[in-house]
């Protein structure tokens, strides 16, 4: 595909327009065996999501953002050694991947998040890990792909998760050769609540990157820096479904200077 980057082992962003419908949601996981090779939890969905640009968006990006629909398959799967998270998306499907359509052409996302766990560890920072992330979105006319390395930190209760982290980053697009692109930094939150015997739950995934460089900025982000994230309230209906509401934001982010914002409604059925 092009020159694109090949992902990291398993290892957002955004997607270019749109975002992962449950990036920290905390789907129940299935328990099997905690050995080495097999998995301790794992979860899947698949599920339908609609991004409804606001029209302060579509004004502000000269009508380049324009809403549209996606299918995605996500799913996590954990191990004493460590954690993989993944989602790829189709985007616009059945429309073709036909660049001059665009952007109602169809696109093609994937984005895997593997944390290994470090051992060794004293006690009071047991909760270190290596931190590979990988963004992937292919078209018929652009590519990009964005790969973070670095160090995360995992905190974790009964009903609630907060993983931030920080790494080195590295892009490359149809527009830019592979380069280093300065840093990113943010985090995976999620917190599980009860109402009159209704399960909820609230996430929220942030990006912040900053010492970009300058040719992977002018001409479109418009900063060194730029901001990308989501929060959401999901409904798990019963184990088998969920749905969310989810608030999508970006500024100086997605090849826009503007802010950016937009709801997103999903759909999800649990494997």
């Amino acid at each position: 595909m092009k020159r694109a980057l090949v992902a990291v082992a398993v290892s957002v962003g955004l997607l270019s327009c749109g975002v992962s419908a449950g990036e920290s949601d905390s789907t129940p996981p299935k328990e099997e065996s905690g050995l080495f090779i097999s998995p301790s939890y794992s979860w899947f969905d698949l599920n339908v999501n609609y991004l409804d640009w606001s029209g302060g968006t579509v004004r502000r990006t000269s009508h380049t953002k324009k809403d549209f629909p996606y299918v995605e398959f996500e799913g996590g799967i954990g191990w004493e050694w460590g954690e993989l998270y993944f989602f790829t998306d189709l985007e616009n499907p059945g429309e073709g991947f036909d660049s001059s359509k665009a952007p109602d052409d169809s696109r093609w996302v994937i984005k895997p998040i593997l944390d290994i766990r470090i051992p060794g560890l004293p006690e009071s920072i047991d909760g270190l890990e290596i931190h590979i992330q990988d963004y992937y979105l292919y078209s018929d006319s652009f590519i990009v792909n964005n790969l973070v390395v670095g160090l995360a930190y995992k905190f974790s209760g009964e009903n609630y998760l907060f993983k931030p982290f920080v790494g080195l980053h590295y892009m490359h697009d149809s527009f830019n050769s592979t380069c280093h692109d300065g840093y990113m930094g943010g985090w995976v939150a999620n917190y599980d609540f009860s109402i009159m015997d209704n399960r909820f739950s609230l996430s929220n995934w942030h990006e912040f990157e900053w010492d970009r460089k300058d040719g992977t900025y002018e001409g479109g982000d418009g900063e060194d820096w730029g901001v990308n994230g989501a929060m959401a309230l999901w409904w798990h209906m019963n184990d088998s479904v969920t749905a969310g509401l989810q608030y999508r934001y970006a500024y100086h982010k997605l090849g826009s200077e503007s802010y950016q914002n937009g709801v997103i409604y999903t759909l999800k059925y649990n494997f």
